[in-house]
C-alpha cells in the first residue's frame, strides 16, 4: 500500500489568486507596499508567519491576532466566488485514478484552516481518505507536522508516502519527515524534489509508482 499527500493551494486548486487579494488588500489598509511578487514568498507559510513576512516584524499578539482575522475574512470574502474552473490541470482526473486504485490512499494536507471549506465548497472531500489543516497543528511548514498527521492519519509509513508540494518550504517539510516528494513549480525553487513538473497533468498514478520503484532498487 502506497499514498500520496497533496497540499491543496496551487496543486490542486488555484486558491492562490483569493490570498494575493487578501493580503493585498490587508496591505492597502496598513499602507504597505504588497504586490504579487511579495506575495510569491509567502507560498506555504501559516497565516500568522505570512502576516510577519509581509510586514518585516513582529507586531505583537494582540495585532498579529486581529490583522490575521481580517486578512482571512478578506480571504473568504474574495473565496467566495471560487468554483470547479479553479480546480487545476491533472488534478480530478489524478485524485479520481488513485480513489479507484485499491493500493493506494490520498490524503490532503495543507496549512490553510479553510481547506476543508474549499473541498466541500468544490465536492472535492469525497476523494480523500484523510483530510489534515492547520487547525490541527501549531507547527508550520517547514516543520513536517503536518504530512506526519496525515500519513498517521492514512495508517502508511512515511516511506510508502509521497508528498505533491507547490512550495519551496513544503518541499523542505516533506523532506524533513522523510517522504518523497513531487514539486509542481520552477525546479529552480524546489531543489529538494524527487521530480518537478509543470502540473498534474504531466504525471499519472504509474508514473507516481516509478518513485518508490526507483527507491526500491536503489537500497
Amino acid at each position: 500500500m502506497h499514498g500520496v499527500i497533496f497540499d491543496l493551494d496551487g496543486v490542486i486548486v488555484n486558491t492562490a489568486k483569493f490570498h494575493y487579494k487578501g493580503w493585498k488588500k490587508l496591505a492597502d489598509k496598513l499602507g504597505l507596499p504588497f504586490d504579487e511578487e511579495k506575495n510569491e514568498k509567502l507560498k506555504g507559510l501559516s497565516r500568522r508567519d505570512s502576516l510577519l513576512a509581509m510586514l518585516g516584524k513582529d507586531p505583537g499578539e494582540d495585532k498579529a491576532a486581529k490583522w490575521c482575522e481580517e486578512k482571512n475574512a478578506y480571504y473568504l470574502e474574495f473565496v467566495g466566488q471560487i468554483d470547479k474552473s479553479e480546480i487545476l490541470p491533472g488534478a480530478m482526473e489524478l485524485v479520481r485514478e488513485i480513489q479507484k486504485d485499491k493500493g493506494w490512499k490520498q490524503a490532503l494536507a495543507s496549512s490553510s484552516k479553510n481547506a476543508k471549506l474549499i473541498l466541500n465548497k468544490l465536492d472535492l472531500t469525497k476523494y480523500f481518505d484523510a483530510v489534515v489543516d492547520g487547525s490541527e497543528t501549531e507547527k508550520a511548514k517547514p516543520d513536517p507536522a503536518l504530512f506526519l498527521l496525515a500519513a498517521k492519519k492514512l495508517g502508511l509509513p512515511t516511506d510508502d508516502v509521497v508528498v505533491v508540494e507547490d512550495a519551496e518550504s513544503g518541499v523542505a517539510a516533506a523532506r524533513a519527515g522523510k517522504m518523497k516528494v513531487i514539486g509542481l513549480g520552477d525546479p529552480k525553487i524546489l531543489v529538494g524534489a524527487d521530480l518537478v513538473l509543470k502540473d498534474l497533468s504531466q504525471i499519472d498514478l504509474s508514473g507516481i509508482g516509478r518513485l518508490f520503484s526507483k527507491a526500491a532498487a536503489s537500497r
